[in-house]
């Protein structure tokens, strides 16, 4: 089982205006083909470490609500969280963020941090039975997306 995903992509933007857009976690929607929605959480306004983020996610028929922590804040080069329930932490994401004459190379990355019973368990709430190529074909057009959207 692939518990660890990385892709990368060349955006022509700067490092700075591509740390506001995947920071700004309320336009996760526009990008990613699984999280359509997110909001701050409790009294978070604005990234920080220990902020928490609720998002909005949809698999075909298959929609449900996961609550993040953002566990590492390194402007503009790294944002990292983890999906929590409670204090269970399932899933790890980052995206880094490394300067180029041209703009920049993003890379989005995917840890997998629940144990065999839970994955087997929460298949049926997502609907995906392989998570690792689900979210490495997800995480790909999410980066074409920011992409798109900031050069």
């Amino acid at each position: 089982m692939e518990t660890h995903v990385e892709v990368s992509r060349e955006i022509a933007a700067a490092p700075e205006k591509v740390w506001d857009a995947i920071t700004d976690v309320a336009r996760m929607g526009e990008w990613s083909p699984e999280c359509h929605t997110c909001q701050w959480v409790g009294d978070a306004e604005e990234p920080s470490v220990g902020a928490r983020f609720q998002g909005q996610n949809r698999n075909g028929d298959h929609e449900w609500t996961t609550e993040a922590e953002i566990i590492e804040l390194d402007a503009p080069r790294r944002f990292v969280f983890e999906g929590v329930v409670g204090d269970y932490h399932f899933s790890r994401w980052g995206y880094v963020i490394e300067p180029t004459d041209s703009g920049c190379t993003v890379t989005e990355i995917w840890d997998e941090l629940r144990s065999p019973d839970i994955i087997e368990a929460t298949k049926t709430i997502s609907g995906v039975t392989d998570r690792a190529p689900h979210n490495r074909a997800g995480m790909e057009l999410t980066l074409e997306r920011l992409a798109a959207a900031i050069e």
